[in-house]
């Protein structure tokens, strides 16, 4: 159900100073509401909406913001604590296709029962919207763990359209394992529509490695991106403090837990307590304290102004909020701004087909947010 456009609850002094055009967002839209703890949303041909909540249904939402019935054909979903029916995206050529991709929380079955992991699927959406057909799990990561938390599980189609990125948390428990590369915990992993590993893989000629890997040392990314110029950036969660940005090359480590700029909860540092070191690259940007990121988009579109095109918009589940980073040249310039609050726990952003920002609030009832100009 949509109800009326309400004020947009905060634009900082800092956007009034940074020259930002009139038309940066003013007002927010709400196109749906009622929905259980959404966690990703996609967009359909026709103005229509593919959302996927953390329960485990994922349904199409009405341009009208009609919430329909659970689409079927779905697998197992392990819902509990951070896991459960997680990111999905829509194939470049969906129109055609029909071809999607989305992650979840898989349970484990035999020796794994009672532990879970992320797990990535390829699916098709039945012509008359009802569910999913051809449904394929197409990776899954190892090991399988006994936990509720660090999933990752943001998906990006890559540039060449056959390849899709994936980001893995490290599970908690399995912190240690996101710097050696015979498991998937902490890891970006990078794999063919079909499961298969691209030859060009960074480790796939290692001893002992995971061929999927393309990166490691990640703590939680719930937020990835390929932006206008085909670069690959994805945003994590820290401990307390230290959440980041990184632009995710292959082969890299990104250093968590060796390096970090958070602490442990309750205070104490981690491991060595270091910031830096040599082999282990260093975040474009952190939060201290944690903002809670989750969602990224870059604004490629003029709907909200010259001075908006190019900017990217990180979501904040800890502060309700929304942020604008500005990122050139692999550096981010100025500081993160932020131009909304009081939204909700944001878990995803993204740039529809018209060039405005969507927002999904986890908060009940669950929200599809527009932001207008």
């Amino acid at each position: 159900m949509r109800r009326p456009a309400l004020p947009l609850l905060a634009l900082t002094a800092a956007l009034a100073t940074a020259g930002v055009h009139a038309q940066a967002p003013k007002t927010v839209d709400t196109v749906a509401t009622g929905l259980d703890l959404p966690w990703a949303v996609a967009f359909l041909p026709g103005g229509d909406f593919l959302v996927t909540e953390k329960t485990g249904a994922m349904r199409v939402v009405s341009a009208k913001g009609q919430i329909g019935a659970p689409l079927s054909g779905l697998p197992a979903v392990d819902y509990a604590g951070q896991g459960g029916l997680l990111d999905v995206v829509l194939d470049r050529d969906f129109a055609r296709t029909r071809a999607l991709s989305f992650c979840f929380t898989e349970p484990g079955t035999g020796a794994d029962k009672g532990k879970n992991g992320t797990a990535l699927a390829r699916a098709t959406l039945k012509a008359d919207r009802s569910g999913l057909e051809n449904v394929q799990v197409i990776f899954r990561q190892a090991p399988k763990i006994d936990g509720r938390h660090h999933f990752g599980c943001r998906i990006v189609e890559a540039a060449d359209g056959q390849t899709l990125f994936m980001t893995l948390g490290e599970r908690y428990k399995g912190m240690q394992q996101a710097q050696t590369l015979d498991n998937h915990l902490g890891k970006v992993v990078r794999v063919g529509k079909d499961g298969s590993v691209p030859a060009d893989n960074p480790f796939v000629k290692t001893p002992g490695a995971k061929p999927e890997i393309y990166s490691l040392g990640h703590r939680n990314p719930q937020g990835a991106l390929l932006d206008a110029d085909g670069r690959l950036w994805a945003h994590e969660h820290g401990p307390q403090g230290g959440d980041e940005i990184n632009l995710v090359r292959p082969g890299v480590n990104y250093g968590w837990p060796v390096i970090t700029y958070g602490e442990n909860y309750g205070g104490g540092k981690i491991g060595d307590g270091i910031t830096k070191k040599d082999g282990l690259a260093q975040p474009v940007w952190h939060w201290t304290p944690s903002i809670a990121p989750s969602g990224f988009a870059q604004i490629t579109s003029k709907a909200y102004g010259d001075a908006w095109q190019g900017s990217y918009i990180v979501g904040s589940l800890k502060f309700r909020q929304l942020q604008r980073v500005v990122l050139k040249d692999g550096a981010i310039v100025g500081t993160p701004e932020v131009f909304a609050t009081d939204l909700g726990r944001v878990r995803d952003v993204r740039q529809g087909p018209d060039g405005l920002l969507y927002v999904l609030t986890e908060d009940a009832p669950g929200r599809l947010l527009r932001l207008k100009p």
